[in-house]
């Protein structure tokens, strides 16, 4: 729920509303504060590293890759997906990332895991449903996934501000053995 929240107002920030003047004025003219959304006991775990596996036939081998989504929670908007397949030739993990679009491509976009270094990605094309960036996995960034906390992962939006979506990876390590 934490999350969803943060990313609600990332959102706005990155990619402003033509209605947040109006929603300022709303929330000044009201004597009270707005209820703020509290979690329900009963409320599902937020998802996690979705692994699957899809073949183009019965005889050709699965390709198999796990996914987690950012969306906002009232529009159900995403934000950020993380996909990350290993090919049936090279072995080697891949990552794609689709991010929203508005952003300012020059700055790229980078994964950081808990507090380590943050490697690059470079955006490379943008089409109606966002911008996307790839990059190999290499086996030390790979372990890093595997045993950290949290991959961030951040990009500027038009303003040059940065915007940091966090996505947790408790269960990034049980994914990838489904899919290695």
């Amino acid at each position: 729920m934490k999350i969803s929240i943060k990313l609600a107002v990332v959102a706005i920030v990155a990619f402003g509303s033509t209605g947040l003047g109006h929603a300022q004025q709303a929330t000044k003219s009201k004597s009270a504060p707005p209820p703020a959304e509290t979690p329900s006991a009963n409320a599902p775990p937020p998802p996690g590293w979705a692994a699957r596996c899809t073949s183009a036939s019965r005889n050709a081998p699965p390709e198999c890759a796990m996914e987690q989504t950012a969306v906002l929670t009232k529009t159900g908007q995403l934000i950020v997906l993380v996909n990350i397949r290993v090919p049936n030739d090279t072995r080697t993990p891949v990552a794609l990332v689709q991010l929203p679009l508005g952003l300012n491509l020059p700055g790229g976009a980078k994964f950081q895991i808990d507090d380590g270094k943050p490697t690059d990605l470079q955006i490379q094309t943008c089409e109606a449903r966002g911008c996307y960036a790839g990059t190999p996995i290499a086996p030390e960034l790979l372990a890093v996934l595997k045993s950290g906390k949290q991959l961030k992962v951040s990009f500027q939006n038009l303003g040059k501000e940065t915007i940091t979506i966090p996505m947790p990876l408790t269960d990034f390590a049980a994914a990838y053995d489904k899919i290695k």
